[in-house]
């Protein structure tokens, strides 16, 4: 069994930076791409970045220069560093990761979601 635990997340003023943690654990064979995306309400799920496990790296373009993703591969763990926190960054972020797990049957990949973490900016 494979799960995803986020952790980070809180009230911020604007201006303000927070850092999430995203970590892989159970019987995971291989873990390719990591990332994060968020949920405001009433809006659509949206990517806020991603990372594969070669390093390449995907930011959405409202939050290029202020977000940084990065993971460590030996610990099955992606971060996200949010800088310059703007209150339209609001929203419930959610780890995402495409994991091929080991399983009774042989590996299956498959993508695995996070719980979900609270991050709210005031103004």
């Amino acid at each position: 069994q494979v799960q995803l635990v986020e952790s980070g997340g809180g009230l911020v003023q604007a201006g303000g930076s927070l850092r999430l943690s995203c970590a892989a654990s159970g019987s995971i064979f291989s873990i390719n791409a990591m990332g994060w995306y968020r949920q405001a309400p009433g809006k659509q799920r949206e990517l806020v970045a991603d990372i594969t496990s070669g390093g390449s790296i995907n930011y959405a373009d409202s939050v290029k220069d202020r977000f940084t993703v990065f993971r460590d591969n030996a610990k099955n763990t992606t971060f996200l560093q949010m800088n310059s926190l703007k209150p339209e960054d609001t929203a419930i972020y959610y780890c995402n990761a495409a994991i091929t797990a080991i399983t009774a049957w042989g590996t299956l990949p498959r993508d695995f979601w996070g719980q979900g973490t609270q991050v709210t900016v005031s103004s």
